[in-house]
């Protein structure tokens, strides 16, 4: 029996982060081996165990076969005559297939780490075509690792481009498009996952809605970069830098989803695109089975984002509307969601990056003028009912006014 790091580990590594998670692969060993040293069996598809002590991850050194369509077609073979190079063999990325021994000796048969020192994200072997998640990953890791310059390999992406074509994207479930695309919004810089995704024809067969807005026009008194899918990508790119928050980023990302949906004798003007946007990012919600949580905010900034960037021109009442659709006087943290990603696609438009945005500073003079006023004032007057309601809006729309 021996025991090797494989994978993430090792690659973090050799880029000098501090890996996540260790998983190890055992080779020349039997299931039965493995329990009668106290492992604990946790796969379900091949033989995995959890460390008596550690609770890490140790898998029986393993090959695959194709056998169906999709990401779920394949039959395992775990034995302990299977190599560690035909263990490595399988997986997805030259810089995902390095091992290290207990003596800390590199065993790297597909020059990963060659990879890792070119910036090089490049498939193993060509059965990188039998499982379309790895598309996912792919661009994954490019949003993950952008800051090293990381990019994908021409024949890497052919590979991708060519699965599109034949359909295999097509085969991926919901909550594996939204468990890749979810951690890509955590990472480094999601606009990389994007660009992936759209250089092998992806973009549109998954994130349709997204796709569409590339070669969209805008005002370009109002959008100096005229394309709205150049926008969004920048929008997301202010949002990372605003916030880790993955559900403002996303909401920052689909704000404009409704001018993809523009008809084209009315470009470059995209009026009422806000009620579009929200209605897209409802289908694309239950499309990919979105958690609720990023689908409310990522509504709310589609329909009430150009209040936001017209705060001192709106009357307090939609000002106060506005406050009242984020729920804020309850969860003022929506407030400051809805906010950050405002001021995101506020500076999200070329030559505006470091733009000044005091309408986010209205925004909470307004919700801290008309959050002092409360509904017992009016219950000790003796109103009831609907008055009270009618009482407090009102006298909350005159407190927003005084500002002025």
């Amino acid at each position: 029996m021996k025991i090797y790091l494989v994978g993430g580990a090792v690659r973090d590594k050799l880029l000098g982060l501090e890996p996540k998670e260790r998983d190890w692969v055992v080779v020349g060993a039997s299931p039965e081996e493995l329990l009668a040293l106290g492992y604990t069996p946790v796969g379900k598809d091949f033989p995995v165990f959890l460390h008596p002590e550690t609770k890490e991850e140790y898998a029986l050194a393993r090959t695959e076969r194709k056998t169906a369509p999709g990401y779920t077609g394949f039959t395992f073979h775990a034995a302990p005559d299977v190599t560690l190079e035909e263990d490595l063999a399988r997986r997805d990325l030259t810089i995902n297939a390095i091992a290290e021994d207990t003596n800390g000796k590199l065993i790297d048969p597909f020059n990963g780490r060659q990879d890792i020192e070119a910036g090089m994200l490049r498939h193993v072997s060509a059965a990188f075509v039998e499982d379309p998640v790895r598309i996912l990953r792919c661009a994954r890791f490019a949003a993950r690792f952008a800051r090293f310059g990381f990019k994908v390999a021409h024949g890497t992406n052919a590979l991708m481009r060519k699965m599109v074509e034949n359909g295999e994207v097509d085969a991926l479930v919901a909550e594996r498009v939204w468990k890749e695309f979810e951690t890509a919004l955590k990472e480094d810089r999601p606009t990389a996952f994007f660009k992936v995704l759209r250089g092998c024809g992806a973009l549109a067969r998954l994130f349709p809605e997204i796709d569409a807005l590339y070669g969209v026009p805008q005002p370009e008194q109002h959008h100096p970069e005229i394309d709205t899918g150049v926008h969004v990508m920048m929008v997301l790119d202010q949002a990372t830098q605003l916030t880790t928050d993955p559900r403002i980023r996303f909401a920052a990302l689909t704000h404009d989803l409704g001018k993809g949906a523009t008809p084209k004798e009315e470009w470059p003007q995209h009026i009422g695109h806000e009620a579009s946007s929200v209605k897209l990012v409802h289908e694309m919600c239950d499309r990919l089975r979105i958690p609720n949580d990023y689908r409310d905010i990522a509504a709310l900034m589609a329909e009430y984002h150009t209040h936001c960037h017209r705060a001192f021109e709106i009357k307090p009442a939609t000002l106060l509307k506005v406050l009242e659709a984020l729920d804020a006087f309850r969860r003022e943290e929506r407030l400051e969601m809805y906010l950050t990603a405002c001021l995101a696609d506020a500076r999200g438009c070329k030559d505006r990056e470091d733009l000044d945005y005091p309408q986010a500073d209205r925004f909470r003079a307004a919700f801290v003028a008309a959050r002092a006023i409360t509904a017992r004032t009016f219950v000790e007057q003796g109103l009831k009912g609907e008055a009270i309601s009618k009482a407090l809006r009102e006298a909350r729309i005159e407190a927003i006014a005084a500002l002025d």
